[in-house]
């Protein structure tokens, strides 16, 4: 019973100044991560008032915000839209991969941490963090923009090919050899693949199985599908944001907007347990010796990343301010980046320095990024855009030969 009173007492402290905050935020017009992550900093491991009783409780709230954030943004897109997206941006996927994991590797063998190291951090370099990004992008208002689908295009392309990377790491982390890593590889590829195929041609029949008439059976029903299929996903060594964005995209109609509008207070809550428990897990102490490191790590990748969205946004014809806002929202690092990071701590097998500096990169990313996002709001930068376009249009065409 003590237990009890005591995690009633610290969840409800804890969410009731997560509401100050936000409300904080909004009124001086900054995203509430930055100020989320900071609380949980303060509450976490080595921080001001360490709360113990109530981490296992935002540990399973964090996994539910995740899903929630990557169903939610399923719900705004159809199945036929995901597959032309998914066409369309599979060269930036490509490029994206080059550019991001590139630096993390380089980095890693410049450091003397080897190739399995350099494996692992590639991973922690290259992929954006889709929680964060759903956030970002609902705050600012942009899931409707005409850039966003290109985003959304390279998240799911990085989402997917996590569910290929990751059995590989962990393959490669325990020593299992070619085979293990090959069959993990299989039971991954063929999951992905069967739920993509169930979503893209029995939508129709799971959005009729759902009543948009009966908000609380649908929001059961569509909640308890979610859950499900992402547990099921991550249970078959699948990403289970994979699993939850595809159960979004097979739901159409006016069961799609009814749900959107159910779910969002849910998103809302679980999502800022999600960034708090990433707070909660990471010790401050251990952040200043690796700090310059993971800063230099930063500037760069934040740098290529913000190219490759940039790329993306102008192969899809996007115009030069939807190219800026597509790059600069791809910038932060989050979940994957954590997870990839605790499996090689877990295995034992690459230096312990890594923990802390892929902790230390990744707060720096996740603070820094939704920053970085609201700056093509700005008039200043719209001002420096348009003298930018001056400048092109007043150059002379080249002359063909």
């Amino acid at each position: 019973m003590h237990e009890t009173t005591t995690l009633l007492i610290e969840v409800g402290a804890l969410l009731f100044l997560l509401g100050l905050l936000g409300r904080l935020s909004r009124r001086i017009g900054l995203s509430p991560i930055p100020l989320y992550l900071l609380a949980g900093l303060a509450f976490g491991h080595g921080g001001l008032l360490p709360l113990n009783a109530s981490e296992e409780f935002f540990a399973v709230g964090a996994e539910i915000g995740v899903i929630l954030l990557l169903v939610m943004l399923g719900l705004e897109y159809s199945a036929g839209e995901l597959v032309g997206n998914l066409r369309a941006a599979a060269p930036a996927g490509l490029i994206d991969g080059l550019l991001n994991a590139l630096p993390g590797a380089a980095f890693a063998m410049l450091l003397g941490w080897g190739w399995v190291a350099a494996l692992v951090l590639a991973g922690i370099t290259w992929v954006s963090s889709s929680g964060v990004i759903a956030k970002v992008l609902g705050d600012l208002g942009r899931l409707g923009n005409r850039e966003t689908p290109v985003v959304l295009s390279v998240l799911v392309i990085e989402d997917l090919a996590m569910a290929f990377y990751l059995p590989l790491v962990t393959a490669v982390l325990a020593g299992t050899g070619l085979l293990g890593g090959g069959i993990a590889l299989a039971v991954a590829v063929g999951t992905v693949l069967l739920v993509l195929m169930v979503a893209i041609r029995y939508g129709n029949v799971i959005s009729t199985a759902m009543s948009a008439k009966d908000p609380e059976a649908l929001l059961l029903g569509v909640l308890g599908a979610t859950l499900l299929i992402a547990g099921l996903a991550a249970k078959l060594q699948v990403s289970a944001a994979v699993g939850a964005f595809l159960v979004g995209i097979a739901i159409s109609g006016p069961v799609a907007h009814h749900a959107t509008q159910l779910l969002t207070p849910l998103r809302d809550l679980f999502a800022a347990v999600f960034f708090v428990f990433f707070g909660l897990v990471t010790d401050p102490r251990d952040i200043p010796p690796v700090l310059l490191p993971a800063l230099a790590l930063a500037v760069v990748t934040m740098a290529t990343k913000t190219l490759t969205g940039y790329l993306a946004a102008r192969r899809a014809g996007i115009a030069e301010p939807g190219r800026w806002r597509a790059g600069l929202a791809l910038v932060p690092r989050g979940e994957f980046s954590i997870v990839i990071a605790g499996l090689a701590v877990a295995a034992g097998s690459v230096e312990p320095e890594l923990a802390a500096l892929a902790t230390a990169y990744v707060l720096i990313t996740v603070v820094t990024g939704p920053m970085l996002a609201r700056m093509p709001d700005f008039d200043w930068f719209k001002g420096w855009l348009r003298r930018r376009a001056a400048i092109q249009r007043a150059q002379p065409a080249p002359v063909p030969d």
